[in-house]
């Protein structure tokens, strides 16, 4: 039986510009795309906040995906968080033409009393103190690892390394580690974020892959607690459609993977779910939106897994 996990995140309507096509107002939000990807290996505990125009067809996409959304908070006359971007040449750089928080601007989230005692907690991208809001929800939840942006290291650093003190995993891009870390070469950026309290980080570096180091989650006389540094290349099967969402949705392959475990995480466990967020994250840039997600069964996912398990070890 898969351990319980909870993610708090945005819930958002997409407007995506890239060289292949356009889209308007699609299912997005970095909670979303984390749950859908969590999903092909657990259930999903997903709490977030939209307006009243949230369509039963986007709930209908969620609620298939074995993700439950009790703690999807509506608000009475409110809109949703609405994003609007261009991608440009080979996608590598990205415009972001509009922005309308609406009822994310003011989002407080609460945790449903059932949800309190999860196994895994995520906290995707947000405000350190929202983030850290959830955690004082919680109840010693067995892993929790956060994500966070360039915009919450500039301007909410110290809030920032509070948090950092409380969790167990971080997970950020190669240009946020080195903002956070003062440190231009990634394996010095690793070791001095570590120092600032998180058992293991995660730095995504677009096409040019991940990597992890740390340990993992438990007390220190636990089994699996020695150091790991890994890095693994990125993975591309077909032509890239949309890059939007495919960091959202490596945590949630990563998150989904541990959770499935149905036992402690070890420090052996930490590449193997890098792997699995890599491939997760191939698929998600095959397409707008979720819609890659969204049918992916475990069988093609398992599939490609295997390919770039050989590809990685040969």
């Amino acid at each position: 039986m898969a351990q319980s996990l909870l993610v708090v995140g945005s819930i958002a309507f997409d407007s995506v510009r890239t060289p292949h096509d356009e889209v308007a107002d699609v299912l997005g939000g970095s909670a979303v795309y984390f749950s859908v990807a969590a999903s092909l290996f657990a259930p999903v505990r997903l709490v977030g906040v939209v307006g009243e125009d949230f369509p039963d067809g986007h709930r209908q996409v969620l609620q298939d995906r074995r993700i439950h959304i009790d703690g999807l908070q509506v608000v009475e006359g409110g809109k949703t968080f609405r994003w609007c971007g261009t991608y440009l040449g080979n996608m590598n750089e990205r415009i972001t033409d509009d922005v309308q928080l609406n009822v994310f601007g003011d989002f407080r989230p609460v945790i449903p009393r059932d949800w309190r005692r999860s196994d895994l907690v995520f906290l995707a991208n947000g405000s350190p103190v929202t983030q850290m809001s959830v955690l004082d929800q919680v109840e010693s939840p067995a892993l929790t690892v956060a994500d966070t942006m360039d915009l919450w290291i500039e301007t909410a650093r110290d809030e920032l390394l509070v948090l950092l003190q409380h969790i167990d995993g971080l997970v950020l891009n190669d240009e946020e580690a080195a903002m956070l870390s003062g440190e231009t070469d990634l394996a010095k950026a690793e070791d001095r974020i570590l120092a600032m309290g998180p058992k293991f980080i995660v730095i995504k570096m677009g096409s040019e892959g991940a990597r992890i180091a740390g340990r993992a989650p438990g007390p220190p006389h636990a089994r699996g607690q020695e150091v790991i540094k890994a890095v693994l290349p990125a993975y591309c099967e077909g032509a890239v459609r949309d890059p939007t969402g495919a960091g959202d949705s490596f945590a949630g392959g990563m998150m989904g993977y541990l959770a499935g475990l149905d036992r402690p995480i070890t420090v052996e466990d930490l590449p193997a779910a890098l792997k699995v967020g890599t491939v997760m994250a191939s698929f998600t840039i095959e397409d707008f939106s979720v819609r890659r997600l969204q049918d992916l069964a475990r069988g093609e996912f398992d599939a490609r897994l295997a390919a770039y398990d050989e590809s990685v070890s040969g």
